[in-house]
């Protein structure tokens, strides 16, 4: 399958007829955070370090939907140099459509169908750190969570459900004032609600510093660190709302809704 041809299935994900990838050696990658914490420019230094060392590298960037045509919006394609590196890199920016979950439906038989045709790392990256975000543990391997020194207060990290789910915290822009501050917050949290926390590395995208580290560190980390219960509640949760986006009745259940032909109760019941 060629590269174009590995588009168009990507395009149409409902499609996609690819066998389960297997568990181990692990090969999917999940990036979250906040929006301006650099995480795409990060993302393009980690995949540089995999290139370097003979992977082929797959990227599935979830970009925010446009309120127009409903597609992605391809801002992330501006910051990765690492797009352009030739065969052994793949870039696809896929909209949200605004899906609950912050992850588009059928994203995991899409990652199945690129570690099939031989790419042996996928990175997903999410749209933002939020309540929603957490989503993507239903389909990574490993959760990088990227931090920034003007992060703000611990506590909104928790709040969003991602923090005790992350196997690995990267804190960027460690060559800014208050990176240091920041990660011994994180890791003083962390303290308080987990034996085994996940580790907190500094780096920064702009200068390049610390970013072996933090790839070492994505490589050696112990697999699931975050509740176990969590993740596969997650997965549950992602394959449930599959099940329902798909359902030959969806459509009909939707228009019902809003027309008042059905309630919500009979909407559910056409879904059965």
């Amino acid at each position: 399958m060629n590269r174009r041809e590995l588009a168009r299935a990507l395009s149409n994900p409902e499609s996609i007829v690819a066998a389960e990838r297997p568990s181990e050696p692990w090969c999917v990658l999940g990036v979250t955070g906040a929006p301006g914490v650099g995480k795409s420019c990060l993302v393009d230094h980690i995949v540089q370090q995999w290139l370097n060392t003979g992977e082929r590298v797959a990227i599935l960037a979830v970009d925010p939907s446009s309120p127009i045509s409903g597609g992605a919006l391809l801002g992330d394609r501006m910051r990765m140099s690492s797009v352009d590196e030739g065969d052994d890199v793949f870039f696809r920016s896929i909209a949200t459509r605004n899906l609950p979950g912050g992850v588009p439906s059928h994203l995991n038989r899409m990652v199945d169908l690129l570690i099939e045709k031989g790419w042996t790392k996928v990175i997903i990256e999410t749209v933002g750190a939020g309540q929603s975000e957490i989503r993507v543990v239903a389909v990574a391997d490993r959760i990088l969570l990227v931090e920034g020194p003007a992060r703000g207060d611990v506590i909104q990290a928790e709040k969003a459900g991602i923090l005790e789910l992350a196997d690995i915290i990267a804190v960027n822009k460690c060559d800014l004032d208050g990176a240091e501050r920041v990660a011994d917050e994180i890791r003083l949290s962390l303290n308080f609600s987990a034996e085994d926390s996940a580790p907190v590395v500094l780096c920064s995208a702009e200068t390049g510093e610390g970013v072996q580290n933090l790839v070492d560190t994505i490589e050696n980390v112990a697999l699931a660190r975050g509740p176990e219960i969590a993740k596969a509640r997650e997965r549950l949760l992602a394959a449930h709302q599959e099940l329902i986006l798909s359902h030959p009745n969806f459509t009909d259940a939707l228009k019902g809704l809003c027309d008042g032909r059905y309630t919500t109760k009979e909407a559910l019941q056409l879904l059965k």
